[in-house]
């Protein structure tokens, strides 16, 4: 996954219990109880950053190459059904607008 600067944090604990629930398989070690303080923290961290974005950390998040385009969402619905039309006869084919039969 991808993170963007200010979502590190987010990464470092994400990470650490990856490393937790590792450990607990490979080992006889009980880490139940610091896999859960860590899954806390990681959820107050998300509450918290999230919380506190600033207008060009939103702009990041609204286009971050990990999130689901159009046509993603179109193929999930409609599947390969989907017939895009395109142009308006006038000028071009506008790629902000999806449009067509599904």
């Amino acid at each position: 996954m991808e993170y963007l600067d200010f979502e590190l944090p987010i990464k470092e604990l994400e990470e650490q219990l990856q490393k937790c629930q590792v450990i607990g398989e490979e080992s006889e070690v009980d880490v139940t109880e610091t896999c859960k303080q860590i899954e806390k923290k990681l959820i107050a961290t998300k509450k918290e950053i999230y919380k506190n974005l600033t207008a060009w950390q939103r702009v990041q998040l609204s286009r971050h190459p990990n999130r689901p385009y159009t046509m993603d969402y179109i193929k999930a619905l409609c599947g390969d059904t989907f017939l895009e039309l395109h142009g308006d006869r006038n000028v071009k084919d506008d790629k902000a607008m999806v449009g067509g039969l599904g």
